[in-house]
């Protein structure tokens, strides 16, 4: 006899949380609330926990009484499950529905609208100097005077009188009188650079002897000695087997050594 199998069916459960609690606070009106802080559309009527600042289904918004649901204070499988004490708590709808969403759309109008009062001020084009101003560090009163004549011969306004000056002849004009009346005081500065130059150049080289002279000793004899520790290898590679070739390049080369240490031991 075959023992029948029951299987387990899931049991349906109500889609809202309806009990006949009511928390002993006092009812949260809607008005003190901002517009976008609750939503009044049948569908999805919720609104912010003002304990926990988490949205919050309302209960019987068609109804006499709304209240919250019963909720938890923290995020939902990751904070330990602890009642918020707005659970339950009866809110007044004391705001149309019609007068909720003529605001909402008012304040999302105006934030898309809305720009920022920061200005941002564009940078200032310096303005390039004249080609006299460029090269006013670079002439001297001869140069002045060339190109204040150059200008005199080709400008238009300067040329037939002389007694009016276009905006480049005044600059000219300008800079060639500056030039005679700092000429003496530039040569002055230019030749005492020359001379400190010079002194500086000579105090170098006065220096330099006695510090040659300090480690010329010590230089002298580490010469001496590097030819003669070369010497002394040159004469180790002496054999009889050497060619006549390479017998005369050793000749040679001890030579040499022999002459540099002679040089360096005198």
């Amino acid at each position: 006899m075959s023992v029948p199998t029951l299987e387990p069916t899931a049991r349906l459960r109500r889609s809202r949380t309806r009990t006949p609690n009511v928390s002993a606070r006092r009812a949260l009106a809607t008005s003190t609330l901002k517009p976008h802080q609750y939503d009044l559309r049948p569908a999805c009527a919720s609104l912010i926990c003002p304990d926990c600042k988490t949205w919050v289904p309302i209960t019987g918004i068609q109804a006499t009484v709304h209240k919250l649901v019963p909720h938890h204070a923290g995020t939902a499988r990751e904070d330990a499950p602890i009642r918020c004490s707005g659970s339950n708590r009866r809110v007044l709808v004391d705001v149309k529905y019609e007068v909720w969403q003529r605001h909402l759309e008012q304040g999302g109008a105006e934030t898309d609208g809305r720009r920022s009062t920061r200005v941002t001020r564009k940078p200032k084009t310096a303005v390039a100097p004249a080609i006299t101003q460029i090269l006013a560090p670079l002439l001297d009163a001869k140069a002045a005077l060339k190109l204040y004549e150059a200008h005199n011969r080709s400008c238009a306004v300067c040329a037939p009188s002389g007694r009016t000056r276009c905006t480049d002849g005044g600059r000219l004009a300008h800079l060639y009188a500056h030039k005679v009346r700092t000429e003496p005081a530039r040569r002055a500065a230019l030749t005492v650079r020359e001379e400190l130059a010079e002194q500086r150049e000579q105090g170098l080289w006065l220096l330099r002897e006695p510090q040659w002279a300090s480690t010329a000793a010590a230089v002298r004899r580490a010469d001496i000695q590097r030819v003669h520790d070369a010497l002394e290898m040159k004469l180790k590679q002496l054999s009889p087997k050497l060619t006549p070739w390479e017998h005369a390049d050793f000749e040679s080369a001890i030579t040499m050594l022999a002459k540099r240490l002679k040089q360096l031991s005198r």
